[in-house]
């Protein structure tokens, strides 16, 4: 790996334990360590670990960050507690996703943003360059933090046996501060990106090293880019740069959710998003499953029956837990109807696929 890619305080720790490393966003990062299969299904069926100090954290705070907070990102921020964080968006003025991302209120007006790694410089100064006169300050905190996730049904049991708190209610997206874990204190939050219960730890840069060995010491498998990448399409989550980014609203890449136009407050983007809430996005992101052999992979067209081009594919992949092509499509709204056949243009070839619900994964 060159030098010249970022390093995660667990870098060695990959290197240690013979696992792939590969470029991403910016990154030396483990692709897998033992088999992307092997680290699939351990987060299907028991507990797995990923290293994602990669990710960016940003810090406002400052007498009016809440209102900062608020005009930057797509969703209700008076919403956010010391306790429950949230998943929103930062859009442009068209509506469009800059990035996908989770906030913290760690106090009053003290606000972590968790952005994606390869968007982390951009979104830093897409908000410290529209601050809206604001009196708040913007930080990019990124170095000061390591974060690991721990997935899988029986990641809060273990994680139970190990914290100086009751996580055994804690829902997603709700997070408690100044946690002990092999003596050192993390952000808990219970949140992830695999579909499965569990956890995202946030711990000091220096600190990161002490818990990724500690539960390493509990058994639980490694994983690596491949998997988290297979986990989340099999949950029909987005990945920022693929089904959601600048040119996709929040309603045309499914995360409407996440978006609330309708409240009093301005933010960046909303009167493009409540027309869309309003009268529809034109595009939507859908499900898709191949009936004939073949991966959808990003960038593959797709046709209705009539050889007419709706959309194209977002991500695709062979579900290790089905072993079906699965995949994310952005396709026209009119054309949605679940269960409809599609054709995939895989290469030279033409493979009848279906639309299907997003999460393929039975809960």
């Amino acid at each position: 790996m060159s030098n010249e890619l970022k390093q995660t305080p667990l870098y060695q720790s990959f290197v240690d334990h013979d696992a792939k490393i590969v470029e991403f966003g910016g990154w030396a990062m483990p692709v897998q360590f033992s088999s992307i299969k092997e680290e699939h299904n351990a987060v299907r069926e028991n507990v797995g670990m990923f290293d994602v100090s990669h990710m960016g954290e940003i810090l406002i705070e400052g007498p009016e960050a809440s209102k900062l907070v608020q005009y930057l990102l797509s969703n209700d921020t008076s919403k956010l507690t010391t306790e429950k964080a949230q998943y929103t968006a930062l859009c442009n003025e068209k509506g469009g996703v800059i990035d996908d991302l989770i906030t913290y209120q760690l106090d009053d007006n003290k606000y972590l943003l968790v952005v994606n790694a390869a968007n982390t410089d951009k979104d830093y100064e897409w908000m410290a360059n529209h601050k809206n006169g604001f009196d708040a300050e913007v930080t990019n905190v990124s170095k000061d933090y390591g974060q690991i996730a721990v997935q899988g049904p029986k990641a809060r049991d273990l994680v139970a046996s190990l914290v100086d708190v009751d996580v055994s209610e804690m829902k997603p997206f709700e997070f408690k501060q100044n946690v002990e874990i092999f003596g050192k204190k993390v952000l808990l939050s219970q949140s992830g990106y695999t579909g499965e219960d569990g956890f995202e730890i946030y711990t000091k840069a220096e600190d990161t090293l002490a818990v990724w060995e500690g539960f390493i010491d509990k058994d639980v498998t490694l994983c690596g880019l491949g998997a988290r990448d297979t986990l989340r399409l099999e949950a029909g989550l987005p990945l920022h740069g693929q089904d959601l980014s600048e040119d996709i609203t929040p309603y045309d890449g499914g995360i409407a959710f996440a978006c609330k136009p309708l409240i009093e407050e301005d933010f960046i983007g909303k009167d493009v998003l409540k027309e869309q809430k309003e009268n529809g996005s034109p595009r939507r992101s859908v499900g898709i499953e191949l009936v004939g052999k073949g991966i959808p992979r990003t960038g593959y067209e797709v046709y209705n029956e009539d050889g007419e081009e709706i959309g194209v594919v977002t991500s695709g992949t062979q579900s290790p837990s089905s072993g079906k092509s699965i995949g994310l499509a952005m396709i026209k709204r009119d054309e949605y109807e679940l269960g409809k056949t599609i054709i995939i243009q895989v290469r030279k070839r033409q493979v009848e696929a279906k639309i299907v619900k997003k999460n393929h994964i039975n809960k």
